[in-house]
């Protein structure tokens, strides 16, 4: 009896061990995501830019290793689709370009140079509709393959969006799949509102 006693009591202690252990590493997850969501808003309202997380979106941990860096993730649960975000105020891209009003060329080739497998890419000039509708001055998007990496989570394809405002700042959102068809911009399409320039 006493036996038994003793080993219901060292399993009643591993249990509670592993359940603030499980309770410890959550938290640090979300202070991650807290401390990346308190700098993407800060970095929004520096550049004038308005955010909101898309309805049936969750955020996810930063990406930040010497080749990525974003600012703020979402991804859509159940489905193989994330965006990357990346803000640059107008006073932080002066101090790395010369015309800082063109820069967002600059940065979406940067970014694919390292995401792409082949150096094959298509891209695009967005067009008067589009910018109006985000309130922006210029833009470009980039279709991209990506190479195995896990620089980019094993993803097989993205979509490299740059939004520019003149005197305000850059928008740059990396839509990351592993199936470029119809469902892709369909879940594209419900995270489209989230972040324009005010």
């Amino acid at each position: 009896m006493k036996a038994t006693l003793r080993l219901f009591k060292q399993l009643f202690v591993l249990v509670c061990l592993f359940g603030y252990g499980r309770q410890a590493c959550a938290q640090t997850k979300y202070a991650q995501v807290d401390r990346q969501m308190k700098e993407f808003c800060r970095l929004a309202t520096e550049a004038n830019i308005a955010f909101t997380l898309p309805e049936g979106f969750k955020e996810i941990a930063p990406v930040n290793n010497e080749d990525v860096a974003y600012d703020y993730g979402i991804t859509l649960p159940g489905q193989e689709f994330e965006v990357w975000f990346e803000i640059k105020p107008y006073k932080q891209v002066t101090k790395y370009y010369a015309n800082a009003d063109s820069a967002y060329i600059n940065i979406a080739k940067e970014q694919v140079s390292v995401f792409s497998a082949d150096n094959a890419y298509f891209t695009r000039n967005l067009d008067e509709r589009i910018l109006t509708q985000y309130n922006a001055d210029a833009g470009k998007s980039y279709l991209v393959n990506l190479s195995d990496s896990p620089v980019t989570r094993h993803y097989k394809y993205a979509l490299v969006i740059t939004l520019q405002k003149d005197h305000t700042g850059t928008i740059m959102a990396i839509c990351l799949t592993n199936d470029k068809g119809p469902e892709f911009f369909k879940y594209i399409d419900k995270a489209r509102n989230c972040i324009k320039f005010k």
